[in-house]
């Protein structure tokens, strides 16, 4: 079986109490739409977890590419330099912002690695996805983080660049691709926000399938499976106030 699952956020014992309840085996296949880290208690533990799994591909959010871009920038005190006086305000600015949202415990918990295990974790981001595209039963579904910025019909999905990927927020009301058998499943905002009822349930309509249900502010976690089309939810502790 194919199962997504998106913006784990550091939620490590929902994470695995959601592989456990769907049998999560080396037959299966996992597909996971970003944000593993921040915000929650364990993201590192949540990533390590990621990368030991071969069958797990990993499709890159705004919270990844932020800790890569800033954990990179900041390691340069391992060569003697101040890396805060290289950056920009812009850059400054951001890396604030970051730390704000939920960065500052991904950034102390990296610290605490080794050399050589920080750099996996930098080596396995820099290697993720930017979409992917999976068929089943004469359907297609388009694997991103939060959206297709830019959109175009007519455009093919490798001319974008992979920000058009990861922080967008989609029109949930309008469909992307008028053929009713594609659908784009997305992260990022949680569905609480998306649906009229404001329940933390995966959202389906307008050829969108949203699955962040909101696990690390006490929504819930969801794995969506390909084939069934079946959800299994793990409820989660709630642990920030809902920014988004």
């Amino acid at each position: 079986m194919r199962y997504l699952i998106s913006d784990i956020h550091g939620c490590y014992e929902e994470y695995r109490k959601l592989l456990d309840q769907i049998r999560f085996s080396d037959k299966d296949r996992l597909y996971i739409l970003g944000d593993a880290m921040d915000r929650g208690p364990q993201p590192i533990k949540v990533m390590q977890d990621i990368m030991a799994r071969p069958n797990i591909t990993y499709i890159i959010g705004n919270h990844d590419y932020e800790f890569f871009y800033f954990a990179k920038k900041l390691s340069a005190r391992s060569a003697g330099k101040d890396p805060m006086k290289d950056m920009s305000e812009e850059e400054l600015y951001a890396l604030a912002g970051w730390l704000q949202d939920g960065g500052s415990i991904t950034l102390r918990q990296f610290s605490e690695l080794s050399v050589k295990d920080g750099g996996a974790i930098l080596e396995y981001l820099a290697d993720a996805s930017a979409y992917e595209v999976l068929e089943e039963g004469g359907k297609e579904y388009i694997l991103v983080h939060a959206g297709i910025d830019n959109f175009c019909e007519d455009r093919e999905l490798e001319e974008y660049d992979f920000l058009d990927f990861i922080s967008s927020r989609p029109d949930y009301t309008r469909r992307y691709y008028q053929r009713e058998e594609v659908f784009v499943v997305t992260g990022h905002t949680p569905t609480p926000l998306i649906r009229e009822d404001e329940l933390p349930l995966v959202y389906q309509k307008n050829g969108h399938i949203a699955i962040d249900c909101g696990c690390v502010f006490g929504g819930r976690l969801a794995a969506y499976c390909i084939e069934s089309g079946k959800i299994i939810y793990v409820t989660g502790e709630n642990r920030e106030k809902t920014e988004v």
